[in-house]
């Protein structure tokens, strides 16, 4: 099969012909169509993440049909459409895992990390990881949501905002996390690199009731802020913007330092989390909620061999929305 390899940290990915994966008894093969792209390739590619091992396949946000069911596999059949997210594999015995925290689970595997990842035209998965898709909603529509809106929702449950919610960095996941905020009654505040007007015009498209630069002030106090871009100086930013019991959520799994702010900006029971990862119940949940809610996710598709343009389009900020590859 053809697949676009990481061979080292920083450099393009290259395209070549590699083994087609084989299944074990609990796996399925999947047959990809398309694979969103993640800022967390951004991160993997550049070596804000150091990869376990080169080569790499990379892509975590799969659409695919099963084409092979192993001899054990009791969910799945053959032609129905899948999608694979980050979280591949957990021990199911650890404290997290028993407890409802598989995200936080030690011996996690993550595709496109651990396990060989969706760009490429097959690639295989755990039965009880792979997540059946409503077909409300195109392949390269759903692909997104499979980690930027997944990820987005977990941010967002954390989040828990009354009426007002601050979005820091709109890209994939808050473009998306914004409809549900508003279809669900709450008002939208996005914040965009200073002097991205093209990023404020599309969130306000989307229907934020302001946009305005990072370090900007919104014209009131925020319930809660979340943090999609990596940028640790924005936390203290957010601080000074939270109303008192007001909530930052940091929902990258890579960021900058964060730099010394005044206690006084967190003090009046403010707090700062971070969200690691996703479990399989999230996905559950969120599948369920988007069956009452519609959304559109903004895309825009790139051959396979355009790869390596997409991950330099997203990291210029040129994409709105979610930059997708197109596999099969």
């Amino acid at each position: 099969m053809q697949a676009m390899i990481l061979k080292q940290s920083g450099l393009p990915l290259v395209l070549e012909e590699v083994p087609k994966p084989q299944i074990g008894p609990n796996e399925i093969l999947i047959k990809v169509r398309v694979c969103a792209l993640c800022r967390t390739d951004i991160h993997i590619i550049d070596g804000d993440l150091t990869p376990p091992f080169f080569p790499l396949i990379l892509g975590h946000q799969i659409v695919g049909e099963v084409e092979e069911i192993g001899k054990e596999v009791a969910r799945f059949q053959k032609k129905d459409r899948v999608g694979i997210p980050w979280l591949a594999k957990t021990c199911g015995q650890c404290e997290y895992c028993i407890t409802g925290r598989e995200n936080l689970c030690d011996k996690a595997r993550f595709t496109g990390y651990h396990e060989p990842g969706g760009f490429a035209e097959y690639t295989t998965c755990l039965e009880d990881y792979a997540i059946p898709l409503p077909f409300s909603l195109s392949d390269e529509e759903i692909a997104p949501l499979l980690c930027a809106g997944l990820i987005g929702y977990r941010a967002y449950q954390k989040a828990s905002p009354e009426k007002s919610l601050g979005l820091y960095g709109f890209g994939a996941a808050a473009h998306i996390l914004t409809q549900i905020a508003i279809a669900e009654g709450k008002e939208v505040y996005a914040f965009t690199r200073d002097g991205d007007t093209k990023g404020q015009e599309f969130a306000r498209d989307i229907g934020a009731v302001w946009a305005g630069n990072s370090s900007d002030s919104p014209p009131l106090l925020l319930d809660a802020a979340i943090l999609f871009a990596p940028v640790g100086h924005l936390v203290p930013l957010s601080l000074k913007n939270l109303k008192k019991g007001g909530r930052c959520i940091c929902g990258g799994i890579h960021m900058s330092e964060i730099p010394s702010f005044a206690y006084k900006d967190l003090w009046g029971e403010k707090s700062i989390a971070s969200i690691a990862n996703l479990t399989r119940q999230d996905s559950s949940a969120f599948f369920s909620l988007l069956s009452n809610i519609s959304i559109h996710p903004q895309i825009t598709v790139y051959p396979f061999k355009e790869l390596n343009i997409a991950v330099q389009d997203l990291k210029k900020g040129k994409i709105k929305g979610s930059a997708v590859i197109r596999i099969a």
